[in-house]
């Protein structure tokens, strides 16, 4: 049996390294992803090598038009354009009669202040100046996180679009699920707003009585969780639920724990008589 233990307790420590590991890898990948996807901008600052000949090593500011200047080619569009392709696109213009088989490299040394605006359910809402590539969570960082009325989506409105050019972010499936997809990148001018959950109230036996957050999905224990859990003397297979239908207020008695909420529910947990 004790041979058994130990065996169980390294199976569990690989596992926990296994997907500390797979964890770490994901971060990169999505870190990476979204450098990649970076728009280049006025302002920024690109440092363009090509091996093998330093004197074409330069470092450039991008002007108001997105043009830069580079040696032996001259101006060159590079402005709202990925850094994979400007590279790509310096590279040709060099191997059309210029070099031969040039290995270009681009890096964007200096990112130019990108403005964001961050308003609803977090702590710090309001304008918010970023450099560089910046993912939703690290947006949602920089704004303190989220509030404790904060709803399960988030909507960005890029900059210059219409009402219909919306993205929106399942919070829920991104914070508690883990679903990466849903990290999107932010870009400049971006206007991201947090939703307001729909909010229940909880009273009779539970630690901290009042006003909590249930949005979709919200189930009956998630709320009493929310409040502190059952007191000692809460009757916990008699929770009842005032509802308003049809603008008359229901009462559903001995209601499971499992069952789901709707804005503006009123739990009540009764006494145990036992």
């Amino acid at each position: 049996m004790i041979q058994k233990r130990i065996i169980v307790g390294e199976d569990l420590v690989r596992l926990v390294l296994y997907l500390c590991f797979v964890s770490a890898c994901v971060f990169f990948i999505t870190t990476d992803t979204i450098a990649k996807e970076y728009q280049v901008g006025p302002g920024d600052v690109l440092k363009i090598t090509v091996y093998d000949n330093d004197d074409l090593t330069t470092k450039v500011m991008v002007n108001s038009d997105g043009k830069v200047v580079i040696p032996l080619i001259g101006p060159v569009e590079v402005g709202n354009k990925s850094v994979p392709h400007i590279t790509q696109m310096i590279t040709r213009l060099l191997a059309d009669g210029y070099l031969v088989n040039p290995q270009v490299n681009v890096f964007v040394e200096e990112y130019r202040s990108k403005k964001v605006v961050i308003l609803g359910q977090v702590k710090n809402p309001g304008l918010i100046e970023l450099s560089g590539a910046i993912s939703f969570l690290e947006l949602l960082s920089k704004a303190g996180g989220l509030s404790k009325e904060a709803g399960d989506t988030a909507t960005i409105k890029r900059s210059g679009g219409n009402d219909k050019d919306v993205t929106l972010v399942d919070l829920n499936a991104l914070i508690e699920k883990g679903d990466i997809s849903q990290n999107v990148q932010i870009l400049d001018g971006d206007t991201v707003n947090i939703s307001k959950a729909g909010m229940c109230f909880v009273t009779g036996e539970v630690k901290n009585p009042g006003t909590y957050p249930c949005g979709d999905g919200t189930t009956v224990l998630k709320i009493i969780a929310l409040s502190g859990g059952f007191t000692g003397k809460a009757s916990k297979s008699g929770v009842r639920i005032v509802r308003v239908v049809e603008n008359e207020k229901k009462l559903f008695k001995s209601v499971p724990l499992d069952t789901k909420l709707q804005q503006d529910d009123v739990i009540v947990v009764p006494e145990s008589f036992f």
